[in-house]
């Protein structure tokens, strides 16, 4: 059986926007972004092209933020958060079509606890998203939400 070598990717940082005073633990990989004044990116985080992550914001170890996400100011992103942009809309994964891949937006002053996942929605300002949730509608009202689906906590 022939040996093949395989084709390998270096992770780092390429074309990105930093503001000033931004902390980054490597290893990471962030390419094409853009990342706030203050910021603090943890070990083993990837933020892919045209992600905005606002000011003051830290973003935890082992978290991956895909295309299309935006997250504002004074957020707290925990340990293993992952963002979703494909829905598998057509029953599958979209196989690159970026046209089925959607948006996701997170206000400001927004608390993700760990190993969350958001699918593509909006979560306002001042919510707080507990450890394990899964964030699958629209988060319009401040407030505190968790489970599967994320629900807001009475």
């Amino acid at each position: 059986m022939p040996e093949h070598l395989p084709q390998v990717l270096e992770c780092g940082i390429r074309d990105v926007v930093f503001g000033a005073g931004v902390r980054v633990v490597q290893p990471v990989n962030l390419y094409g972004c853009r990342i706030e004044d203050s910021c603090f990116i943890g070990p083993f985080v990837e933020i892919q092209k045209d992600v905005r992550i606002g000011a003051r914001t830290r973003v935890q170890s082992h978290s991956f933020i895909c295309e299309l996400v935006s997250i504002g100011d004074d957020c707290f992103i925990g340990h293993g958060v992952m963002f979703i942009n494909d829905t598998f809309a057509t029953g599958g994964v979209s196989g690159g079509r970026k046209d089925l891949w959607r948006c996701t937006s997170v206000g400001n002053r927004v608390s993700i606890g760990s190993n969350a996942t958001i699918l593509p929605v909006e979560i306002c300002d001042d919510a707080i998203i507990g450890a394990g949730a899964v964030v699958t509608r629209p988060i319009t009202v401040p407030g505190r939400y968790a489970g599967n689906p994320a629900r807001m906590l009475r």
